[in-house]
């Protein structure tokens, strides 16, 4: 289990050392960050990633067609000067001129038409095919025009278009395909890539030709080292003798200790990503108890929830009843059934179910121990014995997509993309992570996902929202918050989606 305590050793050194530790960066103007505790990015390519961190990678190196904006949500351009529906299924975009790649290749229509047109093909295997298998094509109207055309309406094509769909230099990526496009990416960003030493250091320096309008602003620092360390107690040793100057990983506890420290400052921010405790509703793994909605409905009001949010979790965080995040489009908290914490009531369903002694069941995690064990605790108490394996996020997904986890203690960030498609549509549309294989549910979100009018959206959004909740095929479980750390003398903002901007800031 992590060691949750910053020694009095580090303390008296991180003060002894003070604001000479805390302006390091600041000096020679580069910013080094430290990530890693969830394990390394498997491949920087954003297509080929499903990390976190990867995410924040990519919003340094590559641009989209379409920017959101981070506080108002509005939809501005970026690669696109602009935009418009031709029908239904056809958007027609009109490019940006005058933007080059970190290479030197020019940017135009050419790498907008190879990049959709590569991507939503399943035969390149881009990793999480919800992220593009809703187009059908592009195709190339001029050199600064494109049509995109959807295989049938998709009114959540924006949150997509500025989220994971980032545009790649045609020429560059036809030669080096996603395994060069790892060691040596190349984009249009703020941040070109110096170099990659994977599961170890990216080093990034500022694009000083990155000046065309963008609505990302160009990057304020000059340099950005980015090294992955995966013990978050190394993560706050480095912090505090001045060998990094911000890192997201660590702990409620550790953000009071740092907070206490001069020089540096700490904080909880509420972010979009949800967690939530899956059950093996299906039958995929084997397993019987959780059949049985009866069990399911137990456990959910045998876990404490609210305890685990004031007492591990803190900050901003809140204890969540929906299968997304409350303000994604569709996410309505009305149409959730809520479970109280009520361990008499969890002992009653379970005797009906035949379960009045109890039973074992395995529990998988790559999050915190004591949060899993604040769970096995609380499930202990009515009779029901937890056998938790700890493991890194890749190997329990691959776990998980072999149908091998009858309970799972996950989250989910939704590529923080505000719409509930981006989460509930992608565990509950008989994919490889969908443990409950519903087909009223599948309808349903496929309707939602599909039709151009929101009332119609809404409306079979709140359906699988209810039969979710009500069959508890999952129980929702709190809202995340980031925890950060940083030298005092960077300008940081956090923001809900969860991406740090790290272009946006500077130093005070």
């Amino acid at each position: 289990m992590m060691i949750r305590t910053i020694t009095a050793g580090m303390l008296a050194a991180a003060i002894g050392l003070g604001a000479a530790a805390a302006h390091a960066g600041k000096d020679d103007d580069t910013l080094t960050i430290a990530w890693g505790s969830t394990g390394p990015i498997e491949n920087v390519d954003n297509y080929f990633n499903t990390n976190r961190t990867g995410i924040w990678f990519s919003r340094m190196v590559w641009d989209q067609l379409v920017y959101r904006d981070e506080k108002t949500f509005e939809f501005k351009g970026l690669l696109a000067e602009s935009w418009e529906y031709l029908n239904d299924t056809t958007l027609r975009f009109k490019l940006r001129q005058g933007v080059t790649f970190h290479n030197g290749e020019p940017f135009d229509a050419d790498d907008v038409v190879f990049t959709l047109n590569w991507i939503s093909d399943p035969d390149n295997g881009v990793k999480v095919q919800r992220n593009v298998n809703w187009i059908k094509n592009a195709e190339k109207v001029d050199q600064y025009t494109v049509d995109l055309h959807m295989k049938k309406p998709f009114p959540q094509a924006f949150e997509f278009l500025s989220g994971p769909l980032t545009i790649y230099p045609n020429e560059y990526y036809a030669k080096v395909g996603p395994d060069g496009m790892g060691k040596k990416p190349v984009g249009t960003g703020p941040y070109s890539v110096v170099s990659v030493k994977q599961a170890e250091e990216y080093v990034f320096k500022r694009n000083d030709d990155y000046n065309w309008g963008s609505p990302k602003g160009a990057g304020k620092i000059e340099n950005i080292v980015v090294r992955e360390i995966a013990d978050v107690q190394t993560q706050i040793a480095e912090l505090l003798a001045g060998g990094i100057d911000f890192t997201a990983d660590i702990s409620a506890d550790h953000v009071e200790q740092i907070a206490t420290v001069p020089g540096f400052e700490a904080l909880q921010a509420e972010t979009m990503r949800t967690g939530y405790i899956g059950f093996d509703a299906a039958g995929r793994s084997g397993f019987k108890p959780t059949t049985d909605v009866r069990v399911r409905r137990a456990m959910a009001h045998a876990i404490n929830r609210e305890s685990l949010v004031k007492n591990l979790i803190r900050g901003d965080s809140k204890v969540i009843h929906t299968p997304c995040f409350p303000t994604q489009f569709g996410c309505d908290v009305n149409a959730a059934v809520k479970y109280a914490f009520d361990p008499s009531k969890a002992k009653a369903l379970l005797a009906e179910a035949g379960y009045a002694d109890g039973f074992e069941i395995d529990l998988y995690s790559f999050r915190p121990a004591d949060w899993n064990e604040a769970v096995m605790g609380d499930l202990a108490k009515v009779g029901i014995k937890v056998n938790f394996t700890k493991m890194p996020y890749f190997a329990l997904r691959d776990l998980q997509w072999e149908g091998k986890t009858p309970m799972y203690f996950m989250d989910w960030g939704s590529y923080s993309m505000n719409d509930m498609s981006a989460i509930t549509s992608h565990f509950f549309k008989h994919g490889p992570d969908d443990y409950a294989l519903d087909p009223d549910l599948k309808q349903w979100l496929e309707t939602g996902d599909t039709n151009v009018d929101p009332a119609v959206r809404k409306e079979n959004y709140a359906k699988a929202i209810q039969k979710i909740t009500e069959k508890v095929y999952w129980l929702p479980m709190f809202s995340h918050v980031r925890n950060y750390a940083y030298v005092a003398s960077l300008d940081f903002t956090p923001y809900p989606d969860e991406i740090p901007r790290f272009f946006r800031y500077g130093w005070k």
